[in-house]
């Protein structure tokens, strides 16, 4: 027979299915069908919600109408039911409901569905493109939608957090204008002004520091930010952070606001206490003892200084470096020789070859006698000494690099993630960690010019104003991160709330008075009418969502994500527009070239 749709009338749902509960009691239930078990006289339904799954149980004694709605029910429709709760007979521990079941005396099928190209299921091995593609049959499965909801008591608990300390929620704009901030801008033609665009905002850092300026202390927005930008696992080209500003503070009074947000949204989302005050590191000792200014402190290996112990040695790679103003440094991999085999090794060799260093030196010990890739250019006293330093053991693996610190450094910081990746040796937890005094200016190579690491609103520290034109390698900013896992959550700073200084910052990074002007004239200008001392954060939502699930990506907390391409497969973003659009806009339409 022929089942039509049904309506609501007459029903209004009263549970969700994974809060059925209490035996004898009359409920109503909506959702998609997970599962069906036909039985000739028994059927049986899963129907499934965001909370969970219950059993529909019919029977020979249930209304014939309503046994062959039932019988004729297939995955992912869409049903009500009206019944009573009873206990089941085979009871399901993986659920929540597993020890009752609804018997159902009433049954609407609101919408049926076709055979989805993929089943929903908790576990698959689908291809993620294809998922994306039906992104919201994806959404469907229970990992993802644990993911969103997640996410949505991340928002919850900011938002009560910060309103409970005295901030002000203020949503700064979408379009503004476009200045230099890092990355990439999304631009959006007028089409009043042709031939002028705005700009999607990259974060409201100028609009949130004008709110300090206009005299509301304490500012905080779950604020959309847009960066064109080559993606990664943790990089999405639009995301969300919990953006904050505050006036009459400094660097503490920041950090602990910082402290007391991380510890408070942990406790509310996953009842884990952080202990507090968190840890912190300078840059420099960052990149020191991790080659990281945001390093993975979850397991050891931290970076060793050997250039002393060989300076004097008959290795020329080890000299030379040093001579040049480099140096000579190491990670010990623990217990790693059995994995680190020479053929591994080769391949670590040629993957800092890729990242910019020229070789690795290495010593590996299985044997009684270590076996080192230099030994024949040193002493026993000068390899006693280098074993000594990094308490290397039989068994142990000792990795070295030579060159200028801006090549040993982060290429150990980055060979050091990848051998405790290939020795599991990262331990589960939640590492916090603030990096804070970081370089002012940072030099790029391409333009032989230095440049704001973080960006030209950064106060510098107050001893070091004195070198922002004579020696910029010397200043270091109010500036601080937040890091979790060796992930960055947030970057935030002091800012210039004086005039006279805010100019000859803008003089150090070369930027002539037109340009100032031109860039950042309206900003410029609000400093002339006096400025509180302020300073702020933006603490990454989606970053954050995606450790505390345990996602591997953002795109596994983010509802609709981008490609690796920035595209959307699901609607086919970005997509064409037809050409009158672009007549109003002024905009010549692209010719494809003939063959």
């Amino acid at each position: 027979m022929v089942i039509t749709m049904d309506t609501m009338k007459g029903l209004k749902r009263t549970h969700y299915c994974g809060e059925v509960e209490g035996v004898g009691t009359a409920v109503v239930v909506g959702g998609y069908v997970q599962k069906i078990r036909d039985m000739g006289t028994l059927i049986f339904i899963d129907l499934r919600d965001r909370t969970g799954i219950v059993q529909l149980a019919f029977d020979e004694t249930t209304d014939k109408s309503v046994f062959e709605k039932a019988a004729s029910c297939h995955s992912e429709y869409v049903l009500m039911a009206k019944g009573t709760v009873r206990e089941r007979e085979s009871k399901n521990d993986a659920i929540k409901t597993g020890s009752i079941e609804i018997f159902v005396d009433d049954l609407r099928i609101l919408a049926k569905a076709q055979t989805p190209p993929f089943e929903i299921t908790d576990k698959t091995n689908v291809n993620e493109e294809l998922r994306l593609k039906y992104r919201y049959l994806d959404l469907r499965r229970k990992p993802l939608q644990d993911n969103i909801i997640l996410r949505s008591k991340i928002a919850k608990s900011a938002r009560d957090y910060f309103y409970e300390n005295g901030f002000i929620e203020i949503e700064t704009p979408m379009m503004i204008k476009s200045t230099p901030e890092g990355a990439r801008d999304y631009i959006i033609p007028s089409r009043v002004h042709h031939g002028k665009f705005y700009a999607l905002p990259q974060s409201p850092q100028m609009y949130k520091q004008l709110l300090m300026i206009s005299g509301f202390d304490r500012y905080i927005q779950l604020a959309r930010c847009f960066r064109d930008e080559d993606l990664r696992a943790d990089r999405q080209p639009e995301f969300t952070q919990i953006d904050l500003e505050m006036s009459f503070v400094d660097v503490e009074d920041i950090l602990e606001i910082g402290e007391g947000f991380i510890k408070r949204l942990f406790k509310d989302v996953l009842g884990k206490d952080i202990p507090t005050p968190l840890p912190r590191l300078t840059y420099k000792e960052a990149m020191e003892r991790y080659g990281s200014d945001k390093p993975d402190t979850r397991f050891e290996m931290e970076i060793i200084n050997l250039s002393d112990l060989v300076k004097d040695c008959g290795f020329g790679v080890f000299t030379s470096a040093i001579e040049a103003g480099g140096s000579v440094r190491a990670i010990c991999a623990k217990n790693a020789a059995n994995t680190l085999t020479r053929k591994e090794i080769d391949k670590l060799t040629e993957y800092v070859r890729g990242i910019g260093a020229k070789g690795l030196a290495f010593i590996r010990w299985v044997e009684d006698a270590p076996n080192c890739s230099f030994a024949k250019f040193m002493t026993e006293d000068e390899m006693s000494a280098i074993l000594d330093r990094c308490g290397a053991e039989k068994g142990d693996v000792v990795l070295i690099v030579a060159d200028k610190d801006r090549i040993t450094l982060p290429t150990l910081g980055a060979l050091r993630l990848k051998v405790a990746k290939q020795l599991d040796i990262i331990k589960d937890g939640f590492n916090f960690l603030w990096i804070t005094q970081f370089p002012f200016f940072e030099y790029d190579e391409e333009t032989n010019s230095y440049v704001a690491m973080h960006h030209p609103f950064t106060m510098p520290d107050d001893d070091c104003i004195e070198y922002l034109e004579s020696a910029p390698e010397k200043v270091t900013a109010k500036a601080y991160d937040l890091v979790l896992n060796g992930t960055e959550l947030s970057s935030g700073s002091i800012r210039i709330n004086d005039y006279e200084l805010q100019q000859k910052m803008f003089r150090a990074l070369g930027l002539s008075d037109e340009e100032i002007a031109a860039k950042f004239g309206f900003l410029v200008e609000a400093y002339k009418y006096g400025a509180a001392p302020h300073g702020g954060m933006g603490i990454g939502l989606d970053r954050i969502a995606m450790i505390m699930c345990g996602a591997e990506s953002l795109r596994d907390v983010v509802a609709f994500p981008k490609v690796q391409n920035a595209s959307e497969l699901m609607t086919n973003s970005p997509d064409v527009v037809d050409e009158k659009q672009l007549e109003e806009l002024a905009i010549q339409p692209i010719k494809e070239e003939k063959e």
